[in-house]
Order: C-alpha cells, then structure tokens, then sequence
C-alpha cells in the first residue's frame, strides 16, 4: 500500500471484468486499494464485482462489491447509499462505464441509440445527482469519467453512438468542473486510446469479423506510435493519480493515455 489514498474511499463503476484478464476497472479498483483506498466495486454484473473485491480483500485492502445499473437512478442512489452506510463518506467517483453498437447513422437504430446514450451520458447525471451532495457537504470530492480518443476523432470503422456519448461525457465532465470548483470538487475526464483489454474481444473483433484475432491486435498495436496498445493498469495508475492530493490543483480537464495515437493524422 503507497499510502496515496489512504482515508480516501473510491467507488468505481464497471469495475468487473467481461472476460478473463484486466479490464480498466479492474484493475483501477486494485490500483487504489493498493494506494490505501477504501473501494467500492460496483458492476452490473454481480459475480464480476465479487471477483474484483475478492482481488483487492486478498492483499489485505478493504473493498466492498456491489451491483449497479448506472442507467437506473435507483440503482445507482442505492449504491450511494450503500457506500455511505459502510464508509460513512465518498470521496472519488469513477463512472468508468461504457457501451456501444457498431454502425452509422444508416444502420444504427433509433433504439440503440437511446440505450447507449442512457448508460454512457444519462448515467453521469444519475451519478452526479447521487454523489456531489455528499461532496458538496464535505467540500471535497473527485468525479472521474472515462471517456475515449473515439469522442475526438474517427477511429477506423462506424462506432457513431458510442463516439458521439464520448464527446458528450467529456463535456459533461467540464460542466461539473466549472460549476463546482469553487467548492472543492474536481473534475477530470481520462481519454484512453487504443486499450488491450478483455472488451475488444467482444467490441472491436466484432467490427472485423473476417480478420483474426491476432492479427487485429497485432494491427492496433501497429497504429499506436509507442508501438503497443496500452491496457488496463495504464489508466489505473493515472487514476491513482487524479484522485490523489498530489493532482489537487487539477480540474476541467482530460487526461490522454493513448501512446500518441492522438497526435497521428490517421489511426483508430
């Protein structure tokens, strides 16, 4: 434990995994318990939540499971609630959910639209309603949002949905930034780029069904300047960082973690 964290307790959304290896959340959730961090993890998926906390319990954090719905208000205010009645505080939020649906305008529908749109935007005003009274109250807090490089730019096939949310996240993250700095909160937004985690498996393959698995990673790998996509630890380690004192002067902003992908004139 580094002690960075240490008083603080951080409640990760999407913090179990999809598959097997680190996802961002994840790994996130061990990366601050490591620091000294109280964590909540919470995921819609129970056993996966479970898995993370057992992660964190078995080198000797504290962190507690919990099962969210960041799209239902009720689901997220009892998480809160939760939080509060096992920590008596929260200090970081980390919305690190996300969805999308391969597709264009043409053949995206109107109802996957909606449902992303719900999850990765809707879902940061549920959780600011059911988090920054406590901040406020405490003058002090964090809110995080994980958005992604494919909010700035086109990343290489039709991902119209979840890009367009991204953007949106983004600047929904500022708004929070600016109207609440005076009573100290801040609000950073992470920008992953290209991420070698358990979801491309389940996301990307799908979007080049004709193409081995390997040699799409191999391909990703390809575009990034650095050389290598970067994986869940990456942004955990940043993380760490933003919810940390040591980032206390730093708000309304975002965070690249991309391995210069973003300064390429084409990538994705």
């Amino acid at each position: 434990m580094s002690g960075r964290l240490a008083g603080k307790v951080v409640v990760i959304t999407g913090a179990g995994s999809i598959a097997a290896g680190w996802g961002i959340g994840k790994a996130t959730a061990v990366a601050c318990a490591r620091a000294g961090a109280r964590v909540v993890a919470a995921d819609i998926d129970a056993a996966a939540a479970a898995e993370t906390a057992r992660l964190v319990t078995e080198e000797g954090g504290e962190a507690l499971a919990a099962t969210v719905d960041v799209a239902d208000a009720g689901s997220v205010e009892a998480l809160a609630e939760l939080a509060m009645a096992r920590f008596g505080r929260v200090d970081v939020v980390h919305n690190n959910v996300g969805i999308g649906k391969v597709g264009g305008p043409l053949d995206t529908a109107i109802e996957d639209w909606d449902r992303v749109h719900r999850t990765n935007v809707t879902a940061l005003l549920i959780a600011a309603k059911a988090f920054l009274p406590g901040m406020r109250e405490r003058r002090s807090g964090v809110f995080l949002t994980t958005s992604s490089i494919a909010g700035w730019r086109y990343v290489g096939f039709p991902h119209l949905a979840y890009s367009v949310t991204k953007a949106a996240a983004t600047h929904f993250t500022r708004m929070i930034a600016a109207q609440y700095a005076a009573e100290g909160i801040r609000a950073v937004t992470i920008v992953p780029g290209l991420m070698d985690t358990p979801r491309i498996r389940l996301t990307v393959a799908r979007a080049f069904p004709d193409m081995p698995f390997e040699d799409l990673r191999a391909q990703r790998d390809a575009q990034v300047p650095m050389g290598t996509m970067g994986d869940g630890w990456d942004v955990a380690h940043a993380v760490v960082f933003l919810a940390s004192d040591e980032a206390r002067y730093i708000t309304g902003t975002e965070l690249v973690i991309d391995g210069g992908l973003s300064l390429t004139v084409s990538g994705g």
